[in-house]
């Protein structure tokens, strides 16, 4: 009997490439051959995105990049960071277990109501944001912010979720004002949640918020709130709407510092 470690290399590789990268990583020490195989480029090009055109538009947008020597080196590269793209408007990354596939829509990407107005919003620069700018809410009764991801863009069949994520410096209007977040196919259902954005609650409207998704922290120190959820399929071309409204409180809001949307793949999932 055959034992799995004198299979030929190139059997290994074939087995492992079948795997997950964790899997990958875990077997890589199992043997000398097991390390060579889960190293190869075979191996990590099933964990890369399968559409090369698309890896390579990445490469071509971020230098670093193109002398990477290696598949894996290259999978770990895309994994480790964020990798901006459209002029500084979008990020990509890997999520670094799976391989599928993150973005974060900059605030400059989103359509926001009164954005192009000084009065309203003003774009200024964060030394710890990934993008060139993102948006300072000076003053506005309503809040309305859209953004929209086509699903060719994320990985089949994953249920993925979006995240809203921003400061609160100096903020006000928020604390009593719960705030609608929607997600949804166009033409189809959406999953509306009503959440508080501000977890600086007056006790005077702690009853109204009481309940009520609130923010947390992220690794990076900004704050994320969760607006939704969606499953990608990967057989339709669909474009994914995701919103931020209060057209309702008429109460006058400031000190939200908007860094974009992020779309991940639902953690668990």
């Amino acid at each position: 009997m055959v034992m799995f470690e004198e299979l030929a290399e190139g059997c290994i590789a074939t087995i492992l490439s079948r795997t997950t990268p964790v899997d990958a990583g875990k077997l890589s020490l199992v043997s000398k051959t097991f390390h060579s195989a889960a190293n190869s480029d075979d191996v990590w090009d099933r964990f890369l995105p399968p559409h090369s055109p698309f890896i390579d538009s990445i490469i071509l947008q971020s230098p670093s990049l193109v002398k990477v020597p290696t598949k894996k080196d290259l999978y770990l590269a895309l994994s480790d960071r964020p990798i901006i793209i459209d002029h500084g408007k979008k990020s990509f990354q890997l999520e670094r277990k799976s391989g599928k596939k993150c973005y974060m829509l900059a605030a400059r990407s989103l359509t926001i109501n009164w954005g192009d107005s000084e009065r309203h919003w003003n774009w200024i620069s964060m030394h710890d944001s990934r993008f060139p700018e993102v948006a300072e809410l000076r003053a506005v009764l309503w809040l309305e912010i859209r953004g929209m991801i086509n699903t060719p863009a994320l990985s089949p069949n994953t249920q993925y979720a979006a995240y809203l994520v921003f400061k609160m410096i100096n903020a006000r209007g928020f604390q009593n004002c719960p705030v609608e977040l929607s997600v949804g196919v166009e033409g189809g259902h959406s999953i509306t949640n009503i959440v508080c954005l501000d977890s600086n609650v007056d006790g005077r409207w702690h009853n109204r918020v009481l309940g009520l998704q609130q923010p947390s922290v992220r690794s990076d120190g900004w704050l994320e709130i969760e607006m939704g959820e969606f499953f990608n399929s990967g057989l339709v071309d669909e474009e994914v709407q995701m919103s931020v409204m209060d057209t309702k409180g008429g109460q006058g809001k400031t000190g939200l510092f908007l860094e974009g949307i992020e779309v991940r793949p639902k953690e668990g999932n």
